[in-house]
């Protein structure tokens, strides 16, 4: 269906609805409708302009100075482009659940205006697809009055809950340019060590959460051998499409949603785009589906993993800032970390290196940082996991919690982490 071009306008037209004081939703991740951003950008009349998003890929002009004091970026999980906004006190983030951002915006607790939104073009029915992120986007499509749409020929068109009227955008801009793409990184043999622990972990007929980085694409890199796999998780990379064209990846053990990989949305190559493009076998859901805890706990054998920036010797743990300055977010990790935990058979994993900045700094502390954010806490941990092995915290006491954790810290940091931990606690003279 190609009518939708005769309509189309140019960006700067399709921002023009716009209006100072908006509080306006954008699409995130390989979705970012980066050219209507640039046009909202050069509107030099616009102030008191508020942005809600997630992480957003390409260029980032709304925290460029030009735009300081017009227009300001409020992150409901931290990417890369706004983290420097956020330290200079340019932009602001919201700490908040994956799974709870819908609901802001459906209860009005964050009014939105409008929503700058990438999408596939439409079907014969008139139907285009929100494509590769659904997560909140679903949500600020279904409530803000006011929708704009970059129509991008090359947006996939995927299943479950995407689809938006064509006749529900005020206006649209037409455009055939590749997605933000996010390639694999190279494998560290620190990486592969903590593979090789995580892959131990999960057993056949389990169904995974894993997000994108080389941890995570190290642990799938290693599952090869392993039989009937699924997936439900709120995103995934490249590596899924490994294990599905393997064999591996089959749902078919899958209670919930069986047959079909359910993802909230993607970030990866051309390649996975390509695989999730009008794949029946991939279904896409809002994020308060995919990281609903009752629904999660449900699913047999869920194997959750998840990753931290520090943990403490009593198992808190930092995965969203570094002391005060904030690097991501608190995101799915603690839908995912409870569901996995209530799984039958299920395994929630915390993983991290164990150690930072070119191995002269302890991931594993003795406190954490001064500002560091508890993403899980100790009740919650269950299996933390770092190159020199995996353990697992749940119903272990302080002192049996910082032995097991001081056991797979970096051997360089073991014996002062060990004096700290009888400083703290007074454990010096007690026997295990």
């Amino acid at each position: 269906m190609n009518q939708y071009l005769d309509p189309a306008v140019t960006t700067s037209e399709a921002v023009e609805q716009l209006q100072s004081g908006m509080n306006i939703f954008v699409h995130g991740a390989s979705a970012t409708p980066t050219p209507l951003l640039e046009a909202l950008c050069r509107r030099c009349d616009l102030t008191d302009v508020r942005l809600y998003h997630m992480h957003t890929a390409g260029p980032a002009p709304f925290v460029e100075p030009a735009c300081h004091g017009r227009i300001q970026s409020v992150s409901l999980f931290t990417g890369s482009p706004v983290r420097q906004a956020i330290q200079d006190g340019q932009a602001d983030f919201i700490p908040v659940f994956l799974s709870d951002i819908p609901g802001l915006f459906q209860s009005g607790r964050i009014r939105l205006d409008a929503a700058l939104l990438q999408v596939s073009p439409p079907d014969k029915h008139g139907f285009c697809s929100l494509g590769t992120s659904v997560d909140a986007a679903r949500a600020a499509a279904d409530c803000a009055p006011l929708l704009i749409a970059e129509i991008n020929r090359q947006m996939p068109r995927t299943h479950g809950h995407s689809v938006v009227p064509l006749k529900s955008f005020a206006a649209w801009t037409a455009t055939d340019r590749p997605l933000h793409e996010h390639p694999p990184m190279p494998e560290t043999p620190v990486e592969a060590a903590i593979g090789e622990q995580i892959a131990q972990l999960i057993k056949d007929g389990a169904t995974l959460q894993t997000g994108i980085g080389a941890i995570p694409d190290a642990v799938l890199s290693r599952l090869g051998s392993k039989s009937d796999l699924g997936v439900h998780t709120e995103m995934f990379s490249d590596r899924i499409v490994d294990l599905v064209h393997a064999g591996v990846i089959t749902n078919r053990c899958k209670k919930i949603y069986p047959g079909q990989i359910v993802t909230s949305f993607v970030t990866g190559t051309r390649r996975l785009f390509d695989f999730v493009d009008d794949n029946p076998q991939v279904a896409f859901y809002p994020c308060d589906i995919t990281n609903d805890t009752n629904l999660l706990r449900k699913i047999d054998k869920l194997v959750a993993v998840n990753s931290a920036l520090q943990i403490d010797l009593t198992g808190q743990v930092c995965a969203d800032s570094i002391g005060h300055r904030i690097y991501s977010g608190i995101g799915g990790q603690m839908d995912f970390i409870r569901g996995a935990a209530m799984s039958p058979g299920g395994h929630a994993i915390i993983a991290l290196p164990s150690t930072a900045v070119r191995g002269t700094v302890s991931r594993i502390v003795a406190e954490l940082a001064p500002g560091a954010g508890v993403v899980t806490t100790r009740g919650h941990v269950q299996w933390v996991v770092t190159e020199y092995g995996a353990v697992n915290l749940h119903g272990l006491s302080l002192r049996q919690r910082g032995d097991a954790l001081i056991a797979i810290a970096h051997p360089d940091f073991r014996g002062e982490l060990r004096q700290q931990l009888n400083q703290l606690r007074h454990f010096g003279g007690l026997t295990p």
